[in-house]
């Protein structure tokens, strides 16, 4: 659906997104994560069209993005980490204003937006101004314009930010009914919401995409299998007949201290054991004295793949939403463009008196 090809971005000298590549496939609900400043904003951005490239090519369903941005826009709905809102409108008068801009027809948008002002459920506050809305809800009118018109991807950047516990679980409901039928990427730097949501994981790292997998793939390539500890009161022989009972295990480790057997088994990620372990040995009357599962979480995962790292940037630059600027300050633009080769002579002569050499054009310094 979505082919991204040795894309780059850079902002002068800082190089936002560094020659990544990945595909998105149909059916899937894609997490894009990665901490403050890893470029995933940047990345969307780049995807939707709203950004140009410094180099490299984004396809989407076929279409160039950049040759043909009609025909790949058309393909892709958008919820930026700020929602687009006119707040001087009602939900229902924005649905409608992005139906028109979308080219829907009228006696077709009217029943297509009460059929997503259900599906959001802002059914209750549709009439409402929009500036008078709770950020919750804003949230669901920035949703339901990014599925306005039925686009095969839905595209959300940080879609849960700012969002109390009750409203972040109902917007990762939605976001679940949405994956059912739709191709979904959702970005975040929360490891549980792309843990809880996704399917399938991209993770970017200063700019860079350190993997794309399932989240079960991941999971065995960088942190391994879950460990379960287990203490029975046996010796090894009888515990390992009865480990053979419970089935095909991980890397099984067995050591006896003090009458008591301590085993450690390498646990299957997508099985959990515990209970035929339990009932196993529960048949040959052989007690259990504890037993443990240490499971690596996606915090690990991430750690692991990225080695630690979180994205750097010079202090000239300042970022916001991975959008980030250059912009001299306004004394030195003063500088540059009021002094003459002269003035700058003369400055080198006052250095002692004035340290940064700078002359303002009205009035004294």
């Amino acid at each position: 659906m979505i082919k991204v090809k040795n894309l780059t971005k850079r902002y002068g000298d800082l190089t936002a997104v560094n020659n990544i590549s990945f595909n998105i496939e149909d059916g899937h609900i894609y997490g894009l994560l990665g901490a403050n400043g890893a470029g995933k904003s940047t990345t969307m951005n780049m995807i939707t069209g709203c950004l140009a490239p410094t180099s490299g090519s984004i396809t989407v369903g076929g279409h160039d993005i950049a040759s043909e941005p009609e025909k790949a826009k058309a393909l892709i709905g958008y919820l930026p980490e700020l929602p687009p809102l006119y707040t001087d409108m009602t939900p229902r008068e924005y649905l409608s204003f992005i139906a028109s801009a979308r080219r829907m027809k009228s006696d077709e948008a009217e029943d297509h937006i009460e059929e997503i002002i259900k599906k959001t459920k802002i059914s209750g506050v549709a009439d409402k101004l929009i500036k008078d809305l709770s950020k919750g809800y804003r949230q669901r009118v920035g949703i339901a314009q990014a599925i306005i018109g039925d686009p095969q991807i839905i595209i959300l950047d940080e879609p849960t930010a700012g969002l109390d516990p009750r409203q972040i679980i109902e917007i990762r409901e939605l976001i679940a009914e949405l994956g059912k039928i739709r191709t979904v990427i959702v970005s975040s730097h929360i490891l549980t919401e792309i843990e809880e949501m996704c399917d399938r994981i991209i993770i970017i790292s200063s700019g860079e995409v350190v993997d794309c997998d399932t989240l079960e793939n991941l999971y065995t390539k960088y942190v391994g299998p879950d460990i379960l500890t287990l203490s029975v009161k046996t010796s090894p022989k009888q515990a390992v007949e009865i480990l053979k009972k419970v089935g095909k295990l991980g890397k099984v480790s067995l050591e006896s201290v003090n009458g008591v057997c301590e085993i450690t088994i390498e646990a299957p990620k997508n099985k959990d054991i515990r209970e035929d372990l339990f009932f196993a040995f529960s048949e040959a009357r052989i007690p259990i004295i504890a037993m443990n599962k240490q499971s690596a979480t996606l915090e690990h995962l991430f750690l692991k793949a990225t080695d630690g790292e979180t994205a750097e940037y010079p202090e000239d630059f300042s970022e916001d939403g991975d959008t980030y600027s250059a912009i001299p300050s306004i004394k030195d633009f003063l500088r540059s463009s009021s002094r003459s080769k002269k003035d700058d002579d003369d400055d080198d002569e006052d250095d002692d008196d004035e340290s940064d050499g700078y002359k303002p054009l009205f009035g004294k310094k």
